[in-house]
């Protein structure tokens, strides 16, 4: 809260608190209220909605356990999402995608290896080469080595046998 100070004669002063009326969020309606008027926030905006719930939980005295609660949030939740504000501002409450970020099995070794057995043998299937592959010790699967052949573009090309070459001539005609 400002203090102001009041002078009223030499040496005595008398201190009066004004209340600072802040803006409140409104998470039915998505709107940002204050004194003077209301601000709408997109419903998709994770990042205000989290910074709004610091806001009211640090600054405005409702507390982490409350602000977590109104905005939908666990209250470690909340303290990680402080962490992270404290750590790095407003980019760390842009939500990360989740799960791992790397092929933890199909590194970029085991995906030279699938390329240099399907150079070494244009016509072994996926099958045989996980097979060879297993047997050299490596953790790999038949559905992986698919993958990385289609990633590469070297899997094998079935030829197309177009309907007009498999008719035989004469065949269906009125032809003697």
């Amino acid at each position: 809260m400002p203090e102001r100070r009041h002078g009223l004669s030499a040496g005595q002063t008398t201190v009066f608190m004004e209340k600072a009326v802040m803006a409140q969020f409104d998470v039915k309606k998505h709107v940002l209220v204050g004194p003077s008027g209301q601000l709408e926030v997109p419903q998709d905006d994770e990042i205000i909605r989290k910074f709004l719930m610091l806001q009211e939980g640090e600054c405005d005295g409702l507390g982490p356990l409350q602000a977590a609660e109104k905005f939908g949030f666990s209250k470690q939740r909340y303290f990680q999402l402080r962490t992270a504000f404290s750590k790095q501002g407003t980019r760390a409450l842009q939500s990360q995608k989740r799960g791992p970020k790397t092929h933890y099995r199909r590194t970029a070794e085991l995906e030279r290896q699938v390329i240099r057995h399907r150079f070494l043998d244009p016509d072994a299937s996926p099958q045989v080469i996980a097979q060879k592959l297993v047997q050299g010790g490596w953790k790999i699967s038949i559905r992986s080595v698919e993958r990385v052949l289609a990633e590469y573009g070297l899997q094998k090309k079935t030829p197309q046998i177009s309907a007009a070459r498999g008719r035989r001539s004469g065949r269906g005609t009125n032809q003697p």
